[in-house]
């Protein structure tokens, strides 16, 4: 299997004050295409920094991230822009959509503005209604981002990520503002949508969450300490293991 994201002596350091915080130091790590990873570790330890950097969204101070083949820190802002917008997807806690859009014009947005897809608008809507009907919203597709669930609306979220059929979709504790039950639906419609071949890397806390996933890496103080593989095991007895290893680790 072909790796879709390899990262490289990954390093992002922030001075403040004068005084330097080395937030990401040296990480290494790869993603296979259709491979659905979670990155976990205590607060503070780096993972959203690292999803962050690893998409293009904030520049790492050295090292390099070769997304699909090409390596992102050497692009320009406009080709990182074009990027993101094409071949990613992103999702993440706070739902953020525009307020005079309806839920499904949500959606359809990013495929509007893509210039390189050549689909008519015609067809980029019927798209995202698909996405919808996939994730069971299609019933809200008028509705104000405000009279819906908070569930309903992160399954917006993924529907709008999915909209440009991307190659891989970042996760940024996709369900760290819903309740147990909705943050289930959609870990239950993300896994579906990694079944289905999407690449998924995802920031999370929750290891009932990092359970569903197929690779877990653990950082702490900027370092990658550690790699769990999920087996064949069922849901539940998987999570069960990750909590061990997770605590072994000192979680």
């Amino acid at each position: 299997m072909a790796a879709i994201l390899e990262v490289k002596d990954l390093c992002k350091t922030y001075v403040i004050e004068k005084r330097q915080n080395n937030v990401l130091k040296n990480v290494n790590f790869t993603v296979e295409e259709g491979e659905m990873v979670a990155i976990m570790g205590p607060s503070g330890s780096g993972k959203s920094t690292l999803l962050y950097a690893v998409s293009g969204m904030d520049t790492p101070t050295s090292g390099h991230v070769l997304f699909d083949g090409k390596d992102i820190t050497k692009l320009s802002a406009n080709q990182l822009a074009e990027i993101r917008l094409n071949k990613m997807g992103f999702i993440f806690q706070q739902m953020y959509m525009m307020k005079n859009l309806t839920i499904l014009d949500n959606i359809a947005l990013p495929a509007l503005e893509n210039k390189a897809d050549r689909a008519g608008k015609a067809e980029k809507m019927k798209r995202a209604e698909e996405l919808m009907r996939k994730l069971s919203i299609i019933e809200v597709a008028d509705n104000d981002i405000n009279e819906v669930s908070g569930g309903q609306l992160q399954r917006a979220c993924i529907c709008r990520s999915m909209v440009n059929k991307p190659k891989l979709l970042f996760a940024d504790e996709p369900t760290g503002a819903l309740n147990r039950t909705a943050s289930g639906e959609v870990m239950e419609e993300l896994a579906k949508l990694n079944g289905e071949g999407t690449t998924i890397m995802m920031v999370t806390h929750d290891a009932k969450v990092a359970a569903r996933c197929k690779r877990v890496l653990y950082i702490v103080d900027g370092n990658i300490k550690g790699e769990y593989l999920s087996g064949g095991d069922s849901t539940a007895e998987n999570e069960r293991r990750l909590n061990n290893w997770l605590l072994d680790l000192g979680w």
